[in-house]
């Protein structure tokens, strides 16, 4: 039996405000009892756009640990980082904090490595890569593992999305999934706007493929029990 969490914040700071519906979703599904507080700042995503891949703007992790220190300051009781590319902007807002913060990837990639040693990482935007790969291989450290990683890389399924078209997005990371699954142990999908393919990929393959929005909301609630 599930723990009343009733009465308690979560926290969830984001790189554009397009994606915060897809938390939103997996907070009504995990944790409805919760209040959810978003911050979403665009120009997060749109500096480190501009910067290039592998290179974040200083001053984003300042506003990150910012945020951080407002939804402390408002009550919340655990914080999420939900943007992939951001996910090291983590490590700089914690000493800042007294609360928990989590990155979103972060227990997909947990429970990925334990299930063997070809981890395929699914992303479609390109800033991500770097980061989503430092970030497993983090999780494989910390749990003792050796793993290959195997990129899996759609510009086109994000420019889908980007355009409007939901549908092609989808179909074209399917395809992917699908073309992969025999040569690989475990799929993550590098970036929260993918958890929308949750009905149609959990447990739909021969290999699990993890998405953050259902994994990053189950550990918060984990750790909000933990309280």
């Amino acid at each position: 039996m599930r723990k009343d969490l009733t009465g308690r914040v979560l926290g969830v700071i984001h790189a554009g405000t397009w994606v915060a519906a897809t938390g939103s979703r997996f907070h009504e599904m995990i944790m409805p009892e919760v209040q959810l507080v978003h911050i979403c700042d665009d120009s997060l995503e749109l500096a480190f756009k501009a910067a290039g891949v592998g290179k974040i703007p200083t001053h984003n992790y300042y506003r990150v640990a910012t945020y951080a220190r407002f939804l402390q300051d408002f009550g919340a009781d655990v914080i999420m980082m939900g943007c992939s590319t951001m996910d090291a902007a983590v490590e700089h807002a914690r000493p800042l904090i007294d609360v928990p913060m989590l990155q979103i990837d972060r227990p997909m990639m947990d429970k990925a490595v334990r299930d063997g040693r070809r981890i395929g990482l699914l992303a479609t935007l390109d800033t991500t890569v770097p980061s989503s790969t430092r970030l497993l291989q983090e999780a494989a450290t910390d749990a003792g593992r050796e793993i290959t990683i195997v990129q899996l890389f759609s510009a086109e399924a994000f420019s889908e999305l980007r355009h409007g078209n939901q549908a092609k997005h989808d179909e074209i990371l399917l395809d992917v999934i699908e073309a992969n699954q025999g040569r690989l142990d475990a799929i993550v999908m590098a970036q929260l706007s993918m958890s929308v393919l949750d009905d149609r990929t959990h447990g739909k393959f021969q290999i699990p493929v993890y998405n953050s929005g259902r994994e990053g909301w189950t550990r918060v609630r984990e750790m909000l029990e933990a309280l």
